[in-house]
């Protein structure tokens, strides 16, 4: 977790996954990345699985995500 101004950010690498098999959650002030690719014969062969705590002075409320077209996952969130 970095603090940049007023928000905090989360930096991932998710880039051998489609944005559809990533998952962001948010829960008692702890953010999870997870991401899952499945093969065409339905088997999962690759998984990714990130939890992380956010700051108690974060407004839990402001979460966002953005996918880079690098495939990074940048998480913001507000400073109260």
């Amino acid at each position: 977790v970095r603090a940049q101004g007023d928000t905090y950010q989360v930096v991932a690498d998710v880039s051998q996954f489609e944005p559809p098999d990533i998952v962001v959650t948010t829960s008692n002030c702890h953010v999870t990345i997870q991401a899952e690719k499945v093969a065409e014969d339905g088997t999962v062969c690759d998984t990714f699985t990130h939890k992380c705590q956010l700051p108690e002075d974060t407004d839990p409320l402001s979460v966002s995500c953005t996918l880079t077209e690098t495939g990074m996952l940048v998480i913001t969130v507000r400073r109260r």
